[in-house]
């Protein structure tokens, strides 16, 4: 089971709350969910932070009354995705003495056996081309420093680490990523740096709009592989620190 759960949010005064209120946000829902902040390696569960419109200064995030705000939370396994299902916030969410009012719920349901069979196994026609957009700073672990740069090997094999640990249906390792790494190009971007506050420190990632292309010369059945893990990245994210609001990706029709 997979379900991408997103709520719509205002505000009834101008609030205020520091830049690092997603820490505080993400141990309280994860309290709500009965689940453990950082017990997994690969997280089963990813946050989107409260998106939206907001004015910032220093170190504090403005939320205005006349603005609609979302945020998402996505199981990437069974357990997960149904206490996500079963989470009943009421009427407000509440921490650090905001108050949010909560006008709106949408889920999105699937599995990772409809997501193949509809995407792989059935051999629909081949999607070349995938216009994302990343909406919470997004980065990658690489030799031990972080890289807030949208490149397609890198994106690939974050999404397929996922995959495979969560899937039933396996897809392969570095073969697939070779494969993929010669068969997709970075074709368009308009992106920015930003800086994201952890437990200790900041980060930058890159937020903004991404456009990857498929070469016509590539098998059909890799770019279907290609679109299926594209398709995945709505509920896994994308990079690092996907659990605490980072790297929150959507895919354009």
């Amino acid at each position: 089971m997979l379900i991408r759960s997103t709520w719509t949010l205002t505000v009834s005064n101008p609030t205020v709350l520091p830049r690092s209120y997603h820490l505080e946000l993400v141990k309280l829902l994860h309290n709500k969910l009965d689940l453990e902040v950082g017990e997994e390696k690969i997280p089963s569960i990813s946050f989107s932070t409260i998106c939206g419109s907001y004015t910032t200064s220093q170190d504090f995030f403005t939320f205005q009354t006349e603005e609609f705000y979302q945020f998402s939370l996505c199981g990437l396994q069974e357990k997960v995705a149904k206490a996500i299902s079963s989470l009943k916030l009421g009427d407000s969410l509440e921490f650090l003495g905001a108050k949010f009012n909560v006008i709106n719920r949408e889920d999105n349901i699937n599995s990772y056996e409809e997501l193949y069979t509809n995407l792989v196994a059935n051999e629909p026609a081949a999607i070349r081309r995938f216009d994302l957009q990343f909406t919470t700073p997004t980065a990658f672990a690489q030799g031990g420093i972080t890289l807030p740069l949208p490149i397609p090997t890198l994106m690939f094999r974050s999404w397929l680490e996922r995959w495979n640990n969560f899937a039933p249906v396996y897809l392969g390792e570095d073969e697939l990523i070779t494969y993929l790494s010669n068969a997709v190009l970075l074709k368009h971007h308009k992106i920015q740096t930003r800086s994201w506050q952890l437990q200790r420190g900041y980060v930058n990632g890159f937020v903004g709009d991404v456009t990857l292309q498929i070469f016509n010369r590539a098998d059909s059945l890799l770019a279907n592989v290609a679109n299926l893990l594209v398709q995945y990245a709505q509920f896994t994210g994308t990079g690092i620190k996907t659990r605490l609001g980072m790297g929150q990706t959507l895919v354009n029709l």
